[in-house]
């Protein structure tokens, strides 16, 4: 135990690495209101319902404060849920939001699991971890024949900027990249696309005006402060292409990108 935490990698829990831990305070605040977390979250319930509607055990590699368990715990009743974080800080975030969901310390390069979840998702996660294939491969192992993957990250590597190295974060996407990483580590792919596309030349006119000013220091959340009434705007224009997607449209581009991954049936957990 950790923090009165379940930990598997105790010599990790503050000082992990990937993320700042004193930010998780501040993240908490911020999610709840903005544009870009509420969609997302929308999204991820929608895939969730979609393409594993039957699960009945979930785990969120690096749930950070909880935001996006606390969505599914409401929707998704009765399920066993759990939530695993590097950092004891951000568990503590999650403890406060979350009541009925097994939280632990663990590091997502060694999953002490096997064949036990039907679903695992890890959301904008993995592009903060330099190992991201043997995280890919952990989850694998750790998720039952005919489990599902749900996976978001950052997509593009045209827009990174120092944004991205404020928020840690190790690479930006491309779609072809990462279904290779998936397949390789066992998964085939259901679901991939874009999202955050209607906003893609806000995002490209930000990180150009960060260049030119020559910021020197952000904390990987600078785009997201943004005036209320951008932020009702760009929410309308992101269930817009919630709506896309529900219809079964894949966007091409967009800063994000979700995917969907199953394990087959017939495979077993790697030893």
């Amino acid at each position: 135990m950790v923090d009165g935490f379940p930990s598997y990698a105790p010599e990790l829990s503050r000082e992990g690495g990937g993320f700042k831990p004193d930010f998780f305070g501040e993240l908490a605040a911020f999610e709840d209101q903005n544009f870009w977390f509420r969609s997302r979250n929308r999204l991820i319930l929608w895939a969730l319902g979609r393409y594993c509607a039957s699960f009945r055990s979930f785990l969120e590699i690096g749930c950070g404060t909880g935001y996006v368990l606390a969505g599914i715990s409401k929707t998704f009743q009765d399920r066993k849920l759990y939530g695993s974080e590097i950092f004891t800080a951000g568990l503590a975030c999650a403890a406060k939001r979350l009541t009925s969901v097994k939280l632990m310390q663990m590091d997502a390069r060694a999953i002490p699991f096997t064949d036990e979840f039907d679903c695992i998702g890890a959301f904008d996660v993995i592009e903060h971890i330099k190992d991201d294939e043997e995280v890919l491969a952990q989850v694998n192992n750790a998720l039952k024949p005919g489990g599902v993957i749900l996976i978001t990250v950052p997509q593009h590597r045209w827009l990174w900027s120092k944004a991205d190295e404020d928020a840690c974060h190790v690479r930006r996407y491309s779609s072809t990249d990462l279904h290779k990483k998936l397949e390789i580590a066992g998964f085939r792919i259901l679901r991939s696309t874009s999202f955050v596309a209607l906003l893609l030349p806000a995002m490209m006119i930000s990180r150009l005006l960060i260049m030119r000013r020559k910021v020197e220091s952000t904390d990987g959340m600078d785009e997201f402060r943004i005036s209320p009434w951008l932020n009702r705007l760009f929410g309308s224009l992101l269930d817009v292409e919630c709506w896309l997607i529900r219809l079964g449209i894949n966007l091409p581009f967009g800063g994000s990108r979700l995917i969907i991954g199953l394990k087959p049936a017939e495979a077993k957990g790697l030893q």
